[in-house]
C-alpha cells in the first residue's frame, strides 16, 4: 500500500471498536475510532477520511444519519455499513441510502480487506 489511507471505525461496542481498529493499524491503515453518530460527524468535519466502518445500531444518532450526514457533505468518502444483523432488509436500507456496501459483524477479515482495498481504488 504505497499510501496510507484514512480509516474512520465508528460503533458504541468498546471492544469491537477497538478490536478492529487494532486490525486496521496493523494492516497500514490511518485509523481514527467514534464511539456514535455525533463523535463521528465532528471528526468528518474536522479530518480527511476516506473510508468510514459504520455501525448501523447505535445510541443518540444511527448509521443511517451519519450516512445521510457523509453523503450530503462528503460524497467522496465511501462508507460501509456494518452490522451484527445482517439481513436483506438491512442490505437494502444501507444501499437505498447510498452505502458503499455492507458486511456483517463481526466481519470475515479477507471480506473486510477485500472491501476495503476495492472501495479505495475507485
Amino acid at each position: 500500500m504505497s499510501e496510507k489511507h484514512r480509516l474512520l471505525v465508528v460503533d458504541d461496542e468498546d471492544a469491537f471498536r477497538v478490536g478492529l481498529s487494532n486490525t486496521l493499524l496493523e494492516q497500514g491503515y490511518e485509523v481514527t475510532t467514534a464511539s456514535d453518530g455525533e463523535e463521528a460527524i465532528a471528526l468528518i468535519k474536522s479530518k480527511k477520511i476516506d473510508l468510514v466502518l459504520l455501525d448501523i445500531n447505535m445510541p443518540k444518532m444511527d448509521g443511517y444519519e451519519v450516512l445521510a450526514f457523509i453523503k450530503k457533505n462528503y460524497p467522496f468518502v465511501k462508507v460501509v455499513m456494518l452490522t451484527a444483523f445482517a439481513d436483506l432488509r438491512h442490505a437494502m436500507e444501507a444501499k437505498r441510502h447510498q452505502a458503499d456496501d455492507f458486511l456483517s459483524k463481526p466481519p470475515d477479515l479477507l471480506d473486510l480487506y477485500t472491501t476495503i482495498e476495492r472501495l479505495l481504488e475507485k
